[in-house]
Parts: C-alpha cells; structure tokens; sequence
C-alpha cells in the first residue's frame, strides 16, 4: 500500500479517495480510554454478570502474553456496545464509535 492512494469511480460527482491512512489516531490510546470506561461502569453495574469477569481476566492470562486492549474492544465490541447502552453511558458509546470507525 505504501504512499499509493487508491480512487474510485466518480460518486455523487466526485472523486472518492478510498484509502484510509491510521497516521495520528491514538487507537492504542482510545482503546485504553474504552477498557477505563467499562471498569468505571462495571463498579455501578448491579447485575453485570459473569460475562464481565472473564472480559476483564483475559487482560491477564494465566500464560501467553497478554492482548493489547485494541483487540480485546475489537473482539467484543457488539458487547461492549450493548454494556454502555444499558449503562446509558454517551460519552463511552460516542468514543466507543470512534475506536470502531478509525481503528477496528
């Protein structure tokens, strides 16, 4: 891919640069931010279930190396999603949506 920019037909009478460049976005940043925004939830969450737990012990294996964060959101980002719904968090679904659209 390099510096190549890749375009495509004409849409809506003009050009569309379909290449994306991640240069700048703090994805490992936001992820992290993320990870601190569910914690922050789970300590309020009532019945937050076992589900929550096992999310939170793969930040930790008993052996291997640990995932980065990026991939645990990416991985479970349907739950993570509906979690800050319930939770009526907007500030964790809002970033939540950008960590999707510009890293996942």
């Amino acid at each position: 891919m390099g510096d190549k920019q890749y375009q495509n037909a004409e849409c809506g009478g003009k050009q569309l640069d379909r290449y994306v460049s991640f240069d700048g976005i703090d994805c490992n940043g936001n992820a992290r931010r993320v990870m601190a925004l569910i914690e922050r939830n789970l300590v309020g969450a009532e019945n937050a279930g076992p589900f929550w737990e096992y999310f939170l012990a793969k930040r930790k294996p008993r052996s291997g190396p640990p995932p980065d964060d990026l991939f645990l959101v990416h991985c479970h980002i349907n739950q993570i999603r509906e979690f800050f719904e319930e939770c009526t968090d907007f500030e964790a679904l809002e970033l939540l949506s950008q960590l999707e659209e510009e890293c996942c």
